[in-house]
């Protein structure tokens, strides 16, 4: 038998690298499983009450090797199992789905919220803060977030309401489109540019449009607009927080604000929430509700305000604006049957509007979606939901993946 020739100097350096790269990966995917289990049971220390960590609502003890401290896993067990918030609230499932994608993508600050949009009831939230799961929703009522681009669902209301704009109206867009630049805001007699309707710039979450519509529509319809969606107004026992939009008269401020490209306007999720069941149901601003008052931060009871309500126009528009983020706009990826499924996904009427700026309060980069999901077959059952997060250095998963979940959940239930 001949000798065989030994393989090329190049190719043996490259098989040994392809095994060192192996070694490496079967090395950190063995660390991931000996200490995942521990931290996961650890980032659930702080969610519990001091009277459950020493084991007042524990699994009935076991019996445990002596080598193991038997107080440390009983307060793991109650620690993991600590639910109490969850079933105190209408829809359990929920809200136990919340408190899972909560722990599971584990976002640095969130809040999650659902209401029924025919009755206007909070059936199921979630929140975490500062990395631990929350047992009351004090980020509900705050209205310290950036509005971010939700605010762009103002401008347009003011433009359909004002019957200058239709769904289908071309307007300009110069330069990037989700930057705004003092230059993007010049518009050149006889433009021959390129343009977008107007439901597509809203989908998209372009700024040099809606900030274009807001600047010829002026600050006063603005306000208006803002008011009947439930800006800078005091509530019944404080609840929501006054929330903050202020555009100045003219220039680029106006612009700003118009597209929500500034951190000074504010929005709280309970009333982004208020403003999605709203239009949804051609309906005046109403905040939503719960019967126990979700620990303080939501209205007992139904509350009039007697708000004044949109035109008819305006309410069609707004509505296939919202549907349009979820067929062709930036909730796109993630409103498809890969999140939802294929058994009634079909039957859905699915939209929305999403957001992203920097804040400082709590600091982070937040992460909006605000939207609702309806059957075609039965209108009657429909629900609002408002998924708020704010991320450190690292982003988990999409506000709009998240609440593709929660509507897969809520579907699998409602439409049988």
């Amino acid at each position: 038998m001949l000798p065989q020739k030994p393989l090329p100097r190049k190719l043996r350096l490259f098989n040994r690298i392809v095994l060192i790269l192996i070694g490496l990966a079967c090395i950190v995917q063995c660390s991931r499983c000996a200490f995942g289990e521990k931290d996961e049971a650890d980032s659930f220390k702080t969610d519990i009450p001091e009277e459950t960590a020493e084991g007042e609502n524990s699994l009935p003890q076991r019996d445990l090797p002596d080598t193991v401290e038997p107080r440390r896993i009983e307060q793991k067990i109650s620690e993991a199992i600590n639910l109490d918030h969850v079933y105190a609230q209408k829809d359990t499932g929920l809200a136990h789905a919340m408190d899972t994608y909560l722990r599971r993508f584990h976002p640095d600050n969130a809040l999650y919220v659902a209401v029924d949009a025919k009755t206007n009831e909070i059936i199921a939230w979630g929140e975490r803060k500062d990395s631990a799961i929350q047992n009351k929703p004090d980020y509900l009522s705050r209205a310290t977030f950036p509005a971010a681009s939700l605010a762009k669902t103002i401008t347009i209301a003011a433009a359909f309401d004002s019957k200058r704009y239709s769904i289908n109206t071309e307007v300009p867009i110069i330069g990037s489109a989700h930057t705004l630049y003092k230059r993007q805001l010049k518009v050149p007699e006889n433009y021959h540019g390129p343009t977008v309707p107007v439901h597509f710039a809203f989908a998209k979450s372009y700024n040099p449009p809606i900030a274009l519509m807001g600047m010829n529509l002026g600050a006063q319809r603005l306000l208006n607009a803002a008011k009947k969606l439930g800006f800078n107004r005091n509530y019944p026992g404080g609840i929501p927080d006054r929330s903050h939009y202020a555009p100045p008269d003219s220039g680029y401020g106006l612009a700003e604000v118009a597209c929500g490209f500034t951190q000074e306007t504010t929005l709280s999720p309970l009333q982004a929430a208020a403003m999605m069941r709203a239009i949804v149901t051609q309906k005046a601003f109403e905040i939503p509700w719960e019967k126990n008052g979700a620990a303080g931060y939501a209205p007992t009871k139904p509350i009039s305000l007697g708000m004044e309500r949109f035109s008819e126009n305006a309410y069609l528009g707004l509505r296939k604006a919202l549907l349009a983020t979820a067929t062709e706009g930036t909730s796109r990826k993630h409103m498809t049957t890969r999140n939802i499924s294929r058994r009634f996904f079909e039957d859905l009427d699915i939209g929305g509007k999403t957001g992203s700026l920097d804040g400082e309060n709590p600091k982070g980069r937040y992460d909006w979606f605000m939207g609702f999901a309806e059957s075609k077959s039965h209108p009657d059952k429909a629900i609002i939901l408002v998924i708020m997060q704010a991320h450190g250095a690292y982003r988990t998963q999409v506000a709009s993946q998240v609440a593709a979940l929660l509507i897969n959940y809520w579907g699998k239930r409602e439409l049988k």
